[in-house]
């Protein structure tokens, strides 16, 4: 019995000093484990100063955290162009010889305006016949009233009388003929000239000039090209997966492919309803709202059709770097004078990015930061390389 007790006592003995133990290792573990975090979290923060010198050659942009919808997106590509009504080209009834060039390519023009002048027999034999014809109508008109009177009085025969109405009305009706031929090559008969002006049918710039003067022409030969891009719309590419998704009215975001990247809205407000040939897309239509001055047909353009009302907190994509396999933003703590000039702190913040689209990327910040800080849009590269080349070529940006 007292060999039993005294086992009793050294097996408490020895699991008391153990769990004494396991709970000071888990103290040390814990203790470890929190001054890890710390320094891991003191790593990712990290300070940058520049001089003035150094923030003007930078560019740095400041602003704040922008909400962008760059979610609940069907994103497509597609091309810019002109609807037919917006293009016109300009070519004459008649043949002739061009004497005079009114215009230069890349010229506004305004509809009716003259563009260029032709010499042309055709023309000038147009306008004679339409004088003789006119003479003969008066000339006819006059007779016809003297043998109605003469049939009147049973003094003609019916036969002379209906021969006289049916030269009226045959006469009539070529004087009616070569008024519309010379409306339509938009002369007036009023007067006879050898020179045929030729109108612009809409108004635009002029695209293309494939005559020259002296060329000779001949009746509905291309004389200019001219297009009115003030109409430009956008023809969109949208696959038979997405297009449950796509609706008359939605709002599309997009940024040309191989130019400028800022990024223009537009609206749908026509679907195709049926398949392009050789594909399984829909071409889809959409009316730009604001038409850029340098917009031209055939730009290929990278877009986005909002399906959705879902916004995102989102930076430019400049404002993201990358080091160690991490991705930061850096922020202004503080711009205060020196002796030498003005002097910048900036603190470089961890953030976990989302989806990426039209130049933006979504993102959340892993720190608490106050509301009103002014983050780095442009200019985060250079923040980056300067805090490398002070660390002696620790990390590594991309």
């Amino acid at each position: 019995m007292k060999k039993s007790i005294i086992f009793l006592s050294l097996a408490t003995s020895i699991l008391l000093f153990s769990c004494k133990k396991d709970e000071t290792e888990n103290k040390e573990e814990k203790v470890t484990t929190e001054a890890n975090a710390k320094e891991e979290t003191n790593a990712n923060v990290k300070e940058v100063e520049l001089n003035e010198a150094q923030y003007s050659a930078s560019k740095i942009q400041l602003g704040q955290i922008l909400q962008k919808n760059l979610s609940d997106v069907v994103r497509i590509n597609g091309t810019t162009e002109l609807p037919a009504q917006s293009q016109a080209d300009v070519s004459s009834f008649l043949s002739g010889t061009i004497t005079n060039i009114n215009v230069n390519l890349g010229d506004y023009v305004k509809k009716g305006q003259t563009i260029a002048t032709i010499d042309s027999p055709e023309y000038i034999q147009l306008q004679e016949e339409y004088i003789i014809s006119k003479n003969t109508l008066e000339y006819l008109e006059l007779e016809f009233k003297r043998q109605q009177t003469l049939r009147a009085e049973n003094v003609n025969s019916e036969k002379t009388f209906q021969k006289t109405k049916s030269d009226l009305n045959i006469e009539r009706a070529r004087y009616q003929s070569l008024s519309n031929r010379l409306s339509l090559v938009n002369s007036s008969p009023s007067s006879i000239s050898k020179s045929l002006r030729i109108v612009s049918p809409i108004s635009g710039n002029i695209a293309t000039i494939p005559v020259k003067i002296g060329t000779n022409i001949m009746a509905g030969q291309s004389l200019f090209t001219i297009v009115d891009n003030s109409q430009i719309h956008l023809d969109l590419l949208v696959y038979e997966k997405d297009m449950p998704y796509i609706k008359v009215g939605q709002k599309v975001s997009f940024t040309f492919t191989n130019i400028d990247k800022s990024e223009v809205t537009a609206t749908i407000f026509s679907i195709n309803k049926s398949f392009e040939p050789g594909t399984k897309t829909v071409l889809v239509h959409a009316n730009i709202d604001k038409v850029p001055e340098t917009l031209i047909p055939g730009l290929y353009v990278n877009a986005l059709v909002h399906i959705g009302e879902k916004t995102v907190d989102a930076l430019p994509n400049e404002a993201i770097v990358k080091a160690d396999g991490r991705e930061f933003i850096f922020i202004l703590e503080d711009a205060h004078e020196e002796e030498g000039g003005k002097s910048y702190h900036f603190q470089r913040i961890e953030a976990k990015t989302g989806v990426s689209e039209l130049g933006y990327t979504q993102v959340t910040i892993l720190q608490q930061v106050p509301k009103d800080s002014q983050i780095v849009l442009s200019g985060a590269y250079y923040i980056q390389s300067h805090l490398i080349k002070t660390e002696g070529g620790g990390g590594h940006s991309h």
